[in-house]
């Protein structure tokens, strides 16, 4: 089914809590493992219907903010969500303590069970009302970034329709730019400190509720890190300041030489080539037919998925006035369709939508058929690793997508992706400082984060620029306003990724094979155990970066 023709229903709360707490009951009162299983088939269903409305709702809220129908479903669903997932936690509580457990984990896998009690350690009817506000809090500063409106070149523009002025050829242009979003920047920094420090202390709240000293185990509970901690994620971020960034830093004196810049300025930070970034030589629509060409080329699986993409019209992906920022994959099981949401803006970045959002809609593709619904609820830092690797995958097909210069998009792929693993691991760090100390004031917030890009960065001049250098630009990445804990995910999966660009180099289509094995696996194992099956190492490991870190300056060479 086409997504407009999706039909919507709001989510009647009443109704929903009859039907779960009747399922409740009947696995509270089951005589068999058989009887749990016939509950859980039923809550299979209630769970897909409300998860669906709920997901249609807040695609069509994002795709225009302005909209006052959506708007105010969103704000409903910010209420009663909380309220929803205590009803959840109740039948799962229920599943979890079952005498018939075993029976269970024998049809739904012991990954599942990991999963029912990092749910049941997230949150209790005590703190709905706090994660209401928190909902509400997340709503309010994606509406504000929606919102912003900057004068540039006779023209008013959103901050995704900067971004090709950010990082365009002429430096001067770039400059002003930079300007032009530093000004915005300042004009609201003031909304976004009060936003962000009454969710820290909203989020600080809800874990001492829980009885937690802080909120940094509430939320690796609720990023369902089932089989690692903040010990191994510590360790790993030592290993990216002791081994990744003298190696990123060594990538960014590369680019300062092809640039014939004396020093890197803010302004030269994404941009790869004197002559200016590659970028699609096609329209928006081109970029999506070449996309159909280039999955139907790839693999017989990735042909039939892209086309069901295409027919189905399940991609919003071009940029408008008052459509939520960024970009995501989600999923409607009503009718086993992903969906991709995006912000085309006529960047290189365009391309990345089609590969990165498309390896995680891949990978929904395949599991979606897969009947047991726990097998859906993947960790983030296995699922990025199906997006990241499609980036690589997709490359024999860059000139379709780039013309004469699809190798420079190729050197900039690499080296853009080796830049941003010392960057998404000061967002790690920075979330951990703050949520350690959460009554740090908005300076001091700032004063760590300009310190931190001293340590993974230090490369990085802002020029005395008073917004972006007084510690404002972490304020742009939403993971940490709506997601705490999340970016790290990118991470370890773009570390993940990097082993399939090595081994792709070396046999394709064995790597191939290796990543739908990964699709497939889906959450049916534990995070360890799933890349030790696909053939990869895992990330967590001493020693990891040297020898990742020797590979790849073979392909920088290449």
């Amino acid at each position: 089914m086409k997504f407009r023709d999706m039909p919507y229903e709001k989510v009647d709360y009443e109704e929903t809590e009859r039907e779960m707490h009747s399922l409740t009951q009947r696995v509270k009162a089951a005589k068999s493992g058989g009887e749990v299983w016939e509950a859980h088939q039923e809550f299979y269903r209630v769970y897909k219907r409300l998860s669906d409305q709920m997901t249609l709702a807040h695609i069509r809220y994002d795709i225009n903010t302005e909209d006052a129908f959506y708007s105010a479903q969103q704000d409903y669903y910010d209420e009663i969500g909380p309220r929803l997932a205590n009803l959840e936690n109740g039948y799962k509580e229920a599943l979890f303590y079952s005498p018939f457990r075993s029976f269970l984990e024998e049809k739904i896998g012991k990954v599942a069970f990991a999963t029912m009690e990092n749910q049941l350690n997230s949150m209790n009817a005590d703190i709905i009302g706090l994660m209401q506000e928190e909902n509400a809090l997340c709503t309010a500063y994606n509406k504000l970034i929606a919102s912003a409106k900057i004068l540039f070149e006779g023209k008013e523009r959103n901050l995704s329709q900067m971004r090709p002025f950010m990082t365009g050829r002429d430096r001067g242009v770039r400059r002003a730019a930079w300007k032009a979003v530093s000004d915005y920047g300042l004009s609201v920094m003031e909304q976004l400190d009060t936003l962000y420090d009454k969710l820290v202390k909203c989020r600080t709240e809800q874990a001492r509720a829980m009885g937690l000293p802080n909120f940094i185990e509430l939320g690796y509970r609720r990023m369902n890190r089932n089989s690692y901690g903040r010990e191994e994620v510590e360790n790993f971020r030592r290993q990216v300041k002791e081994v990744f960034v003298p190696f990123a830093e060594a990538v960014h004196e590369r680019r300062r030489k092809r640039l014939g810049l004396e020093k890197l300025s803010c302004i030269d930070n994404e941009v790869y080539f004197l002559n200016g970034n590659p970028d699609p030589t096609g329209t928006p629509e081109e970029i999506l037919q070449a996309g159909q060409r280039m999955y139907a080329q790839l693999s017989p699986e990735t042909k039939e998925f892209f086309d069901f993409m295409m027919e189905n019209e399940l991609m919003d992906v071009f940029g408008r006035s008052g459509k939520k920022q960024g970009g995501y994959m989600t999923y409607l099981y009503t009718w086993n369709s992903p969906f991709i949401f995006a912000n085309f803006n006529g960047t290189s970045g365009d391309v990345d939508v089609i590969t990165h959002e498309c390896g995680h809609a891949f990978q929904g593709y395949l599991s979606g058929k897969d009947p047991i619904l726990e097998h859906a609820d993947i960790t983030m830092e296995t699922a990025e690793i199906h997006s990241m690797s499609m980036e690589f995958f997709t490359d024999p097909w860059m000139k379709e997508f780039f013309g004469e210069r699809y190798q420079d998009f190729l050197v900039m792929q690499l080296e853009d992706a080796i830049r941003f693993v010392p960057y998404g691991t000061m967002v790690d760090e920075f979330q951990h400082i703050v949520y350690e100390k959460p009554d740090l004031t908005p300076e001091q917030r700032r004063q760590v984060w300009s310190d931190l890009e001293k340590v993974y960065m230090p490369h990085l001049d802002y020029e005395d620029d008073p917004y972006f250098g007084r510690g404002g630009y972490w304020q742009r990445q939403q993971h940490i306003y709506n997601s705490p804990f999340y970016y790290i995910d990118y991470v370890l999966a773009q570390t993940c990724a990097f082993q399939y660009k090595v081994w792709m180099d070396e046999n394709y289509e064995e790597a191939w094979q290796s990543y739908l094995e990964l699709c497939r696996l889906s959450a049916g194992d534990f995070y360890g155990n799933m890349l030790r099956a696909a053939g990869l190492r895992s990330p967590f490991e001493d020693g990891y970066f040297g020898a990742l870190v020797q590979k790849l300056q073979i392909c920088l060479e290449k």
